[in-house]
Protein backbone atom coordinates (compact mmCIF):
# COMPACT_ATOMS: atom_id res chain seq x y z
CA UNK A 1 0.00 0.00 0.00
CA UNK A 2 2.14 2.99 0.79
CA UNK A 3 4.58 4.06 3.55
CA UNK A 4 4.35 3.54 7.12
CA UNK A 5 5.27 5.86 9.67
CA UNK A 6 4.82 5.56 13.42
CA UNK A 7 1.15 7.56 14.78
CA UNK A 8 1.89 10.46 17.00
CA UNK A 9 -1.20 11.47 19.37
CA UNK A 10 -3.27 13.89 18.49
CA UNK A 11 -4.24 17.35 19.97
CA UNK A 12 -3.36 20.62 20.20
CA UNK A 13 -1.38 23.49 22.56
CA UNK A 14 -2.41 27.16 23.33
CA UNK A 15 -0.12 29.57 23.39
CA UNK A 16 -0.60 33.46 24.96
CA UNK A 17 0.74 36.42 23.13
CA UNK A 18 0.43 40.30 23.21
CA UNK A 19 -0.65 41.99 20.46
CA UNK A 20 -1.40 46.14 20.50
CA UNK A 21 -4.98 46.79 20.08
CA UNK A 22 -6.94 50.11 18.89
CA UNK A 23 -5.68 51.95 21.71
CA UNK A 24 -2.20 51.43 21.40
CA UNK A 25 -2.62 49.09 24.55
CA UNK A 26 -1.39 45.34 24.11
CA UNK A 27 -4.32 42.92 24.27
CA UNK A 28 -4.09 39.01 24.99
CA UNK A 29 -4.61 37.14 21.81
CA UNK A 30 -3.91 33.02 21.59
CA UNK A 31 -2.25 30.66 19.18
CA UNK A 32 -3.37 27.65 19.23
CA UNK A 33 -1.56 24.33 17.36
CA UNK A 34 -3.67 22.07 16.04
CA UNK A 35 -1.24 18.38 15.54
CA UNK A 36 -2.56 15.01 13.42
CA UNK A 37 -0.11 13.27 14.96
CA UNK A 38 2.16 13.09 11.99
CA UNK A 39 5.90 12.36 12.85
CA UNK A 40 6.30 15.38 10.54
CA UNK A 41 5.35 17.67 12.95
CA UNK A 42 7.68 16.71 15.47
CA UNK A 43 10.70 16.35 13.02
CA UNK A 44 10.46 19.00 10.79
CA UNK A 45 8.76 21.83 13.23
CA UNK A 46 5.54 22.47 12.15
CA UNK A 47 1.78 22.16 13.03
CA UNK A 48 -0.85 20.07 11.18
CA UNK A 49 -2.96 23.96 11.49
CA UNK A 50 -2.29 26.90 13.97
CA UNK A 51 -5.42 29.17 14.80
CA UNK A 52 -4.30 32.67 14.91
CA UNK A 53 -6.58 35.96 15.28
CA UNK A 54 -9.73 35.69 12.88
CA UNK A 55 -7.59 32.44 10.87
CA UNK A 56 -7.32 29.12 10.97
CA UNK A 57 -3.97 28.10 8.52
CA UNK A 58 -3.89 24.11 7.55
CA UNK A 59 -0.07 23.15 6.39
CA UNK A 60 0.05 21.73 3.62
CA UNK A 61 -2.39 18.14 3.97
CA UNK A 62 -1.32 15.16 2.41
CA UNK A 63 -3.47 12.20 1.62
CA UNK A 64 -2.20 9.74 4.82
CA UNK A 65 -4.67 7.81 6.19
CA UNK A 66 -3.44 8.68 9.94
CA UNK A 67 -5.70 5.68 10.91
CA UNK A 68 -3.48 3.12 9.80
CA UNK A 69 0.04 5.63 8.19
CA UNK A 70 -0.77 4.25 4.99
CA UNK A 71 -1.43 6.38 1.59
CA UNK A 72 -2.66 5.12 -1.54
CA UNK A 73 -1.27 5.28 -4.68
CA UNK A 74 -4.19 6.34 -6.44
CA UNK A 75 -4.11 11.01 -6.88
CA UNK A 76 -7.75 11.76 -6.79
CA UNK A 77 -7.37 8.58 -3.53
CA UNK A 78 -5.02 10.83 -2.22
CA UNK A 79 -6.87 14.02 -2.92
CA UNK A 80 -9.70 13.07 -1.10
CA UNK A 81 -8.27 11.53 2.00
CA UNK A 82 -6.32 15.38 2.35
CA UNK A 83 -9.69 16.98 2.21
CA UNK A 84 -10.27 14.30 5.47
CA UNK A 85 -7.55 15.43 7.09
CA UNK A 86 -8.48 18.98 6.87
CA UNK A 87 -11.93 18.77 7.78
CA UNK A 88 -10.77 17.42 11.09
CA UNK A 89 -8.09 19.78 11.41
CA UNK A 90 -10.50 22.62 11.04
CA UNK A 91 -13.08 21.28 13.24
CA UNK A 92 -11.00 20.77 15.85
CA UNK A 93 -9.79 24.29 15.49
CA UNK A 94 -13.49 25.26 15.46
CA UNK A 95 -13.81 26.03 11.89
CA UNK A 96 -14.68 23.50 8.98
CA UNK A 97 -14.98 23.11 5.41
CA UNK A 98 -17.42 25.83 4.30
CA UNK A 99 -15.25 28.57 6.35
CA UNK A 100 -12.38 27.78 3.70
CA UNK A 101 -11.30 31.23 1.94
CA UNK A 102 -8.18 29.94 0.38
CA UNK A 103 -6.67 26.94 -1.25
CA UNK A 104 -3.42 26.10 -2.77
CA UNK A 105 -2.96 22.42 -4.45
CA UNK A 106 1.03 21.18 -4.82
CA UNK A 107 1.03 18.29 -7.29
CA UNK A 108 3.78 16.40 -8.04
CA UNK A 109 3.20 15.81 -11.78
CA UNK A 110 0.42 18.61 -13.06
CA UNK A 111 -1.30 16.19 -15.25
CA UNK A 112 -2.87 14.98 -12.43
CA UNK A 113 -4.46 18.02 -11.68
CA UNK A 114 -8.00 17.54 -13.76
CA UNK A 115 -8.70 13.89 -13.11
CA UNK A 116 -8.84 15.47 -8.90
CA UNK A 117 -11.09 17.87 -10.18
CA UNK A 118 -14.53 16.04 -9.06
CA UNK A 119 -13.14 15.57 -5.43
CA UNK A 120 -12.29 19.27 -5.55
CA UNK A 121 -16.04 20.07 -7.03
CA UNK A 122 -17.25 18.03 -3.91
CA UNK A 123 -15.44 19.12 -1.20
CA UNK A 124 -15.24 22.97 -2.36
CA UNK A 125 -18.03 23.64 -5.12
CA UNK A 126 -20.43 25.85 -3.03
CA UNK A 127 -17.19 27.41 -0.93
CA UNK A 128 -15.29 28.41 -4.11
CA UNK A 129 -12.31 29.89 -2.37
CA UNK A 130 -9.15 31.92 -3.99
CA UNK A 131 -6.87 29.20 -5.77
CA UNK A 132 -3.70 29.01 -6.56
CA UNK A 133 -2.08 24.78 -8.29
CA UNK A 134 1.16 24.20 -9.08
CA UNK A 135 3.74 21.79 -9.63
CA UNK A 136 6.39 20.70 -7.42
CA UNK A 137 8.79 17.94 -6.28
CA UNK A 138 7.03 16.72 -2.67
CA UNK A 139 8.78 15.34 0.03
CA UNK A 140 8.83 11.63 -1.18
CA UNK A 141 7.24 10.15 -4.11
CA UNK A 142 4.29 8.37 -2.60
CA UNK A 143 2.69 11.44 -2.17
CA UNK A 144 1.23 13.23 -5.59
CA UNK A 145 -1.14 16.15 -4.23
CA UNK A 146 -0.78 18.22 -0.69
CA UNK A 147 -3.70 20.76 -0.29
CA UNK A 148 -2.88 23.76 2.11
CA UNK A 149 -5.98 25.95 3.09
CA UNK A 150 -6.84 29.09 5.42
CA UNK A 151 -10.15 29.24 6.64
CA UNK A 152 -11.77 31.60 8.85
CA UNK A 153 -12.30 31.11 12.45
CA UNK A 154 -15.57 31.05 13.77
CA UNK A 155 -14.95 33.85 16.47
CA UNK A 156 -14.48 35.85 12.93
CA UNK A 157 -17.68 34.83 12.04
CA UNK A 158 -19.63 35.26 14.90
CA UNK A 159 -18.52 38.89 15.36
CA UNK A 160 -19.45 40.00 11.76
CA UNK A 161 -22.65 38.32 12.63
CA UNK A 162 -22.37 40.79 15.93
CA UNK A 163 -22.00 43.65 13.80
CA UNK A 164 -24.50 43.18 11.20
CA UNK A 165 -22.73 41.56 8.17
CA UNK A 166 -25.03 38.74 7.09
CA UNK A 167 -24.71 38.59 3.57
CA UNK A 168 -20.74 38.16 2.62
CA UNK A 169 -22.01 39.97 -1.07
CA UNK A 170 -23.32 42.91 0.84
CA UNK A 171 -21.10 45.45 2.80
CA UNK A 172 -21.95 45.58 6.50
CA UNK A 173 -21.87 48.94 8.27
CA UNK A 174 -19.17 50.99 9.04
CA UNK A 175 -17.84 53.23 11.60
CA UNK A 176 -19.69 56.08 10.43
CA UNK A 177 -23.35 53.72 10.15
CA UNK A 178 -25.34 53.13 13.74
Amino acid sequence: RGTQHRARPQGSRELSYAQPDATGGAAAMSRRRISSGSEFEQRIGYSRALVDGDYVFVSGTTGYDYTDMTISGDVVAQAEQCFVNIRRALVEAGSGIEEIVRVTYILADRSDFEPCWPVLQRWLGEVRPAATMFEARLINDDIRIEIQVTALARAALARAARAGVTDPDEPGPTRDEP
